[in-house]
């Protein structure tokens, strides 16, 4: 097993999400590795969580990476974080992007849970994805 491409599918995933004409369309530059610090955007798409599990088979290395991937907003409603979700998982989802270690098998949708998480009104939805990478 390699955790070697975990840097490097994240950054091919951070790029993708944050050029893809649709989702600036709707969030501008507000796609984010992490939380914002400060005021944060009414509306924005933050890189989650990631669990690796290796993958390796008789060609050599690999791992399956299941990562999230959350739109979070301050607006009354799911109807903009789920406009945003859909253009993530449309960007994501069959992507056939270069990493720079690797190369990325296959990126599927696993599941999403929408809710509010704060008394503050704040909503966020968690998209997980299924990534199969392998090295070399």
């Amino acid at each position: 097993m390699s955790y070697g491409m975990g840097f490097a599918l994240q950054q091919a995933v951070f790029g993708v999400l944050s050029t893809d004409q649709e989702i600036t369309a709707l969030v501008g530059d507000a796609v984010f590795d992490a939380a914002p610090a400060g005021e944060v955007p009414a509306l924005y798409v933050q890189l989650g969580s990631e669990a690796v599990r290796d993958a390796s088979d008789g060609t050599g290395g690999g791992a399956e990476h299941r990562f999230t991937v959350l739109v979070v907003t301050h607006h009354a409603g799911f109807a903009p974080a789920k406009q945003v979700a859909a253009a993530v998982s449309d960007a994501l989802v069959g992507g056939q992007f270069a990493l720079s270690r690797g190369r990325l098998v296959s990126l599927r949708f696993e599941r999403a849970v929408a809710r509010q998480v704060a008394a503050d009104a704040r909503r966020q939805i968690e998209m997980r994805f299924r990534a199969r990478v392998q090295d070399g």
